[in-house]
Order: C-alpha cells, then structure tokens, then sequence
C-alpha cells in the first residue's frame, strides 16, 4: 500500500521546493485557497500536477518564484473541502492526498492530480482551464475541439476493437456449428448409405426367392403335365368321351407352360444382361 503521511518532507516534496513554479506545480498557502479550476487546470495537462498546500511564495535574491513552508490545516476537513472541489469538477477530478512534515509544527499537504482519462475537464461554471508555464489560463476553442477529437477517436477505436473481437468470437461459433453441422450431415449420409446396400441386398435376395420359386412351378406343371398323358394313356381307352375332357386339360396346361417358359427365357435374358 502506498505511503500517505510523511513525518518529513518526502522526496518529491523537497524536489519540487527547490523549483520555482511551473507548469507541473502551483503554491498555495492554505486549502481554501485552492479552487476547482486549478484541479481542471492539471487534469486537462498532458502530464497532470501537483499542488503544495501550506506553501508561501516568496522571489529569492536571484529573482526567482520560490515556495517556503508555514503549514496548513491537514485534519479531515481541510480533506473533504478539497474532495468537494474534485466533485464538483465535470467529469469528477482524481486527486491523491498526502500530508507531510508531521513532526514538525507546520504540517503540509501535497495534491497529486493524474492527468486525466476523460479530458477536457470543466468547472461546475463551465470553466475550461489548462496549466502552462506557471499559470492557468482558458482552453482556446481549437485546444478544446483537439481534446475532442482525441477522445472520441480513442473511444471510436476501443469500441471497434471490442466490436472486432466479439465479431471474432461469432465466426469462431459459425465456423464450430458448421464443421458440427457437416460431421452430423456425414454421418446421416454413411447411414443412408449403408440402409440402401441393406436394401438393394433383400431385394437381390427377393428377386433370387422368385426365380426359384418360379423355376420350382414350372417344374412341378411340368410333371403334372407328364402325369394327364399317362393319365390319358390309361383312361382313354376305358371311358368315353373322357379323352375330351383330358386333351382339354392337357391343352390349357401346355399353354400355361408356354407362357412360364416365355417367362423364364426373359428372366434368362435379363441375368445375362446384369
């Protein structure tokens, strides 16, 4: 966790003491003294800065700006006053509090202000200031339409990586669909396959039950056939006018044999074609 009370001066402290004010630190003898345009004034600088409270400033022999220690309040109110000014900025100004010289009996606060993320920064008056050398002064118009035009190509450009990679991540689940999709389609495909060889199989085997069936007929109309002539042989000569009846029966069996002969020719014919 950072350090927030110094019993001394910290570093930074003493270095900025040694500097006259500038650009990245502005002196002030006493926290109402500080204004919410000052806190505008380094979060709208392109590297922030710093505020010295309990500093008076005094012009040393060579001329030169320079900043000693009397101290300020540095208990919880002079703490909210300031955090109220950071509030009422538009948007809201970050600040980091540190109270130094505590051992001593001038105690000092140091305001580190970020520069900030959502520029340009304005009072709750609508004022827009920017910290240059040593002073604050207003944002001119085409400062102010440059820190637009900055942050909203940031922002046009966070939004469409975002947009580019949720659009990645889309064609990634298209691209995973799909080769499902195609794996489900094979495989209802080697199915289908397999359920057709399965079924031309009975069929070869149905038509290979009714060849046989059909030679097996034809065989057994033949013996009949056989079976009238003798038939016809024995009783003929016995019974009249039964040789009719017989030469009838032998006749409509002799067609009947043609036509299973006719049949199974064709059969023949189209077992040799296959």
């Amino acid at each position: 966790m950072k350090q927030r009370e110094y019993r001394r001066l910290s570093k930074r402290t003493q270095h900025l003491l040694n500097a006259p004010e500038g650009v990245n630190v502005d002196f002030k003898r006493e926290v109402q003294a500080v204004r919410s345009a000052d806190l505008v004034a380094f979060a709208n600088s392109p590297l922030g800065g710093t505020l010295l409270i309990g500093i008076d400033e005094y012009t040393s022999a060579d001329g030169v700006q320079r900043g000693r220690i009397v101290g300020c309040d540095v208990d919880d109110r002079a703490r909210l006053l300031l955090v109220n000014k950071a509030t009422e900025c538009i948007p809201n100004v970050e600040l980091q509090i540190y109270t130094e010289n505590l051992a001593q009996s001038r105690p000092i606060l140091r305001i580190e202000i970020p520069s900030g993320h959502l520029k340009p920064y304005c009072t709750h008056g609508g004022e827009y200031r920017i910290r240059t050398d040593g002073r604050n002064r207003a944002l001119l118009p085409e400062e102010l339409l440059a820190i637009y035009m900055d942050r909203e190509g940031e922002q046009f450009l966070s939004r469409f990586r975002h947009a580019v990679t949720q659009l990645e991540h889309q064609v990634e689940g298209i691209n995973h669909a799909l080769s499902h999709g195609m794996l489900n389609v094979s495989e209802h495909l080697e199915d289908l396959d397999d359920q057709l060889k399965h079924t031309l199989h009975r069929i070869e085997q149905l038509t290979d039950s009714n060849k046989k069936r059909s030679r097996n007929l034809l065989q057994a109309l033949r013996e009949s056939q056989r079976s009238i002539v003798q038939l016809e042989q024995v009783v003929t000569p016995r019974m009249a006018g039964g040789s009719t009846l017989l030469e009838d029966i032998e006749h409509k069996l002799g067609m009947l044999l043609d036509l299973i002969d006719t049949e199974a020719d064709l059969n023949g014919d189209d077992e040799g074609r296959a």
